[in-house]
């Protein structure tokens, strides 16, 4: 009997697709490796590194098995893996619920037991597991039951991540089919316009994610600059601000911190974004709550986001997706704490890293375009 979850609080890791596409080889797994734990992107809690699409050969050899490309794999999964862990790191690899992957690989549909026992054998500590290429009769939850199963029953602890994309009211049901977290968007681009069509999507879906099973939002686009071979994805890019907000969100929202960018190039600003310890703090809470909205009256572009945290703490987003700045009010009241009762809010920024003071019966923050403020406040008697 499993006494812990695999999931307690939202995955954190790398992911090969959005900048590397089919340009995987096993070269590059352990250049990532190495980059992660270099960097200090796995002391800052980064653990697992995924394989994405395109890792395998075209077709199955005679005995139905997977078979990883020579030619980008020549030691096999299993070396890549047992590289990656030898780095403390954690692996993750990639399938689908259909006969074939969404680049047009062998997916596991009818192969669920046999792939997850391959998966485990080779120490694959994560399994990514789209929705494409399946039979049109067959619905989704099934699919993801059965690999659900499968995954369990082969004695190891591997993550079920189900990319199943948001159709069919996934986010009512997937809790129940065993996975840990769940895939409710289109794929991300690295762009202003997607990261804010996504995160609109999700605002009214919060409540449906919590631990061992969270709403992933997909991977982050924080370091892209425009970059990458994945002619999907890559976009014009984002602004600093742009990225920053886009960091913050996923923190606040729940939602898995999986990088897709190429770190063995992460430049600093990035690496303040993603190893910013404040913001990892709350995504990372182990009360796992779902944060609110707080609409704001000052601008229709602009609203807030309240977290509870653990120790009677709140994470806080002022987030404002207009194209100039805005001023932007939280009032106490809206989180509860009425102005009769003698308390006032401790703050703290999670951006500059320094205590604000103590405001009294609202906060009033300036927001440039694209930008967002994110701070943790705790109620103080005044008395």
């Amino acid at each position: 009997m499993r006494e812990t979850m695999i999931c307690p609080t939202p995955p954190m890791g790398w992911n090969s697709w959005n900048t590397f596409y089919d340009k995987i080889n096993e070269s590059l797994i352990r250049e990532t490796a190495d980059a992660i734990v270099e960097s200090g992107l796995k002391d800052a809690g980064y653990e697992y590194l995924i394989i994405d699409d395109c890792w395998s050969m075209k077709e199955r050899d005679a005995q139905g098995n997977l078979v990883p490309d020579p030619e980008k794999f020549p030691g096999g999964i299993k070396a890549a893996a047992d590289y990656v862990h030898e780095k403390g790191l954690k692996f993750g690899i990639y399938s689908c619920c259909g006969t074939r992957t969404c680049a047009g690989y062998p997916g596991s549909f009818e192969h669920e037991f046999q792939d997850a026992a391959q998966f485990a054998e080779w120490g694959v500590d994560y399994l990514k597991y789209d929705n494409c290429s399946r039979p049109r009769s067959q619905g989704t939850e099934m699919l993801y039951r059965r690999m659900s199963m499968a995954l369990r029953s082969t004695g190891r602890d591997i993550v079920l991540a189900a990319c199943q994309w948001g159709t069919e009211n996934v986010h009512r049901w997937i809790r129940s089919t065993g996975a840990h977290t769940f895939r409710s968007t289109v794929d991300i681009q690295d762009s202003w316009n997607s990261i804010e069509t996504i995160v609109s999507s999700q605002l009214e879906l919060q409540a449906f994610g919590s631990a061992d099973c969270f709403n992933d939002m997909d991977m982050l686009v924080v370091g892209m600059n425009g970059g990458g071979f994945n002619p999907e994805t890559k976009m014009g890019g984002c602004t600093e601000a742009e990225y920053q907000t886009h960091f913050a969100l996923w923190a606040m929202m729940n939602s898995p911190l999986i990088i897709g960018c190429d770190v063995r190039e992460l430049s600093k600003e990035a690496g303040n974004i993603l190893m910013n310890a404040d913001l990892i703090a709350i995504n990372q809470d182990s009360e796992c709550r779902s944060a609110y909205q707080v609409d704001v009256y000052e601008s229709p572009d602009s609203f807030i986001l309240v977290k509870p945290l653990s120790n009677n703490e709140y994470a806080v987003g002022y987030f404002n997706f207009g194209d100039s700045k805005a001023n932007v009010t939280l009032n106490f009241w809206d989180m509860g704490l009425s102005s009769a009762a003698g308390y006032g809010m401790d703050v703290y920024d999670c951006l500059d890293h320094q205590s604000i003071g103590i405001k009294r019966e609202y906060m009033t923050v300036q927001i440039p375009a694209h930008g967002c403020r994110i701070v943790r406040m705790k109620p103080k008697g005044m008395s």
